[in-house]
């Protein structure tokens, strides 16, 4: 058994082997170096002293009072010449098996790798290196009273075990994992696994309604046809009978829409739809099914903004039956048909919101010959730009009135081909077909409408209720015609008309239109106020030719 002996530390019996060894190499130089004579290091002045370790047979005392100090000189304890100075300082944490047992636990016991003390057969006890003399044999050092107990950390390592010697290990064995624990585990994995897997297939199936190809379920064929009371069966019914009208010249140009007559080819629609061609413009007329022709004008009113055009050479036509406004009642349903925005054959539904609304419309000339005072059906069927001229038709798809007029978004009225028009806000205003049919007739008849007067130029500028009487009439005329109908009914200059057959008028248009909704020849009666005092006047109308 051997260790080395760490410099400045030399238990005694390493005092003794360095004091042999000193012997056996020829003494000590003077720089207090051990030399061996027969080594190149003592000839040059250089010991080899780190390879020769001392030999130590047993364990070292336990206490450090129980070692030698290292006389004054000796390599092995750290000191050179004089003075005896260690070359290092102690390491108070020095640990084994290469130092001193360190402060916080005692020396471990030593142990005799072959089973007895005594030099190893592994390493020659004295000089180093094999062949060396061997030195003199040590007195043995005093057994230890008293062995510590071992440290475990210490048991379990044997620095100078011979190779494929015992470990000794203390405390329980390691176990073993469970083979229970693992396949517990991988089960879990694999159910986590699947559980993801599964979510995201039914995820895509549920968005993408499978893996194969989607087919959606969808109703089979049905009949088509509806009742014929319905909205699409009043489409079905009327549309064959409505038109597209074109009409350019004069650099302008205006799309609107206009319904058969009868078979010869007649088409009733606006005069404000038909008044960009004049009279030597271009009409084009679009049928339901996409067939179109030319159209001549037969005639128009301004006053009743209506104008009648014909076509030639087209067989097959669908005029679409009139009905009676005056059958009309606030509430019915009624589908209003026409091409809004050139979008032919486009249908839209609602009431009629109002009847006898008095109305007035165009006025672009300035000199009053354009403006068409009109009795009019209020509708909230949507009713946009190119609408005009189109049907108005009831439950049984008879037209009852002819859609000519919006109010528009700024609280202005007129036709709703303007330019200028905002689109449908629900207030819709047709012309009453019983209007329209006599116009029409006059007009395929003579080529010209006649329009019911009473004789009197109105004072428009009268802010007060009613309709007053002129002073003046044109060119400084009277203003009540001489022989004419209110003329025969009394009336004078500066009377105020405030009913018509028992209605209400609160100015000169409202007059107007309650007189133009009638016929020339009808009789009315009419209360007149004079001087504070109201009074009744029996009139027959009289006619004038319109333009």
């Amino acid at each position: 058994m051997h260790t080395d002996v760490p410099a400045g530390v030399a238990p005694d019996a390493g005092a003794h082997a360095h004091a042999a060894a000193a012997q056996l190499t020829g003494g000590v130089g003077q720089d207090g170096i051990a030399r061996d004579p027969q080594s190149p290091a003592a000839r040059n002045g250089i010991a080899r002293g780190a390879h020769a370790p001392a030999v130590q047979d047993h364990a070292p005392a336990p206490a450090a009072q129980d070692h030698a100090p290292a006389p004054a000189g000796d390599p092995a304890a750290g000191h050179s010449g004089e003075g005896a100075r260690p070359l290092h300082e102690p390491d108070e944490y020095r640990t084994p098996p290469y130092g001193g047992p360190g402060p916080w636990a005692p020396a471990p016991p030593v142990q005799h790798p072959h089973g007895a003390a005594g030099p190893s057969p592994q390493y020659p006890a004295a000089g180093g290196y094999p062949g060396s003399p061997a030195p003199a044999p040590l007195p043995a050092p005093a057994a230890a009273p008293h062995a510590a107990p071992v440290p475990e950390q210490w048991r379990q390592y044997d620095p100078w075990g011979a190779p494929g010697g015992i470990l000794i290990r203390t405390g329980e064995p390691p176990k073993r994992k469970s083979r229970r624990g693992m396949a517990f585990a991988g089960a879990l994995a694999f159910a986590l696994l699947a559980g993801v897997l599964g979510g995201g297939v039914g995820a895509y199936l549920e968005r993408n309604g499978g893996i194969a190809t989607v087919e959606l379920p969808q109703a089979g064929p049905e009949g088509t046809d509806r009742a014929p009371d319905s909205i699409a069966g009043i489409a079905a019914s009327a549309l064959p009978g409505v038109v597209t009208l074109h009409v350019s010249g004069g650099g302008e140009q205006g799309t609107g829409t206009g319904f058969v007559l009868d078979a010869q080819g007649h088409i009733l629609t606006n005069n404000h739809v038909v008044s960009p061609a004049g009279r030597s413009g271009d009409i084009s007329v679009t049928f339901s099914g996409g067939e179109t022709a030319r159209a001549t004008l037969v005639g128009k009113d301004s006053g009743y903004d209506l104008a009648v055009v014909k076509v030639k050479g087209v067989s097959g036509l669908k005029p679409l039956p009139l009905g009676n406004s005056d059958n009309v009642r606030v509430g019915d349903p009624v589908v209003a048909i026409g091409a809004p925005f050139d979008l032919q054959n486009t249908v839209t539904a609602g009431i009629i919101s109002a009847k006898e609304r008095p109305i007035t419309a165009g006025g672009e000339k300035g000199d009053g010959s354009d403006v068409s005072y009109v009795d009019a059906l209020q509708t909230d069927a949507p009713i946009n730009p190119g609408n005009s001229g189109g049907p108005l038709v009831d439950s049984r798809a008879r037209v009852i009135g002819i859609n000519s007029a919006i109010r528009a978004a700024d609280g202005g009225s007129g036709p709703d081909a303007g330019s200028g028009q905002a689109g449908s806000i629900g207030l819709g205003f047709a012309i009453p077909i019983n209007q329209g049919k006599r116009v029409a007739e006059e007009l395929i008849n003579t080529g010209k409408a006649t329009h019911p007067v009473i004789g009197v130029s109105l004072d428009m500028q009268y802010s007060g209720d009613g309709a007053r009487v002129g002073e003046k009439g044109k060119d400084g005329a009277s203003s009540v015609t001489a022989g004419g109908p209110a003329a025969k009914a009394g009336i004078r200059p500066g009377d105020v008309i405030t009913k018509v057959d028992g209605q209400r008028v609160h100015n000169g248009e409202e007059l107007i239109v309650k007189i133009r909704a009638h016929r020339p020849g009808d009789r009315l009666e009419l209360t007149v106020l004079r001087d504070g005092k109201e009074q009744t006047r029996a009139v027959t109308l009289g006619s004038s030719t319109g333009t």
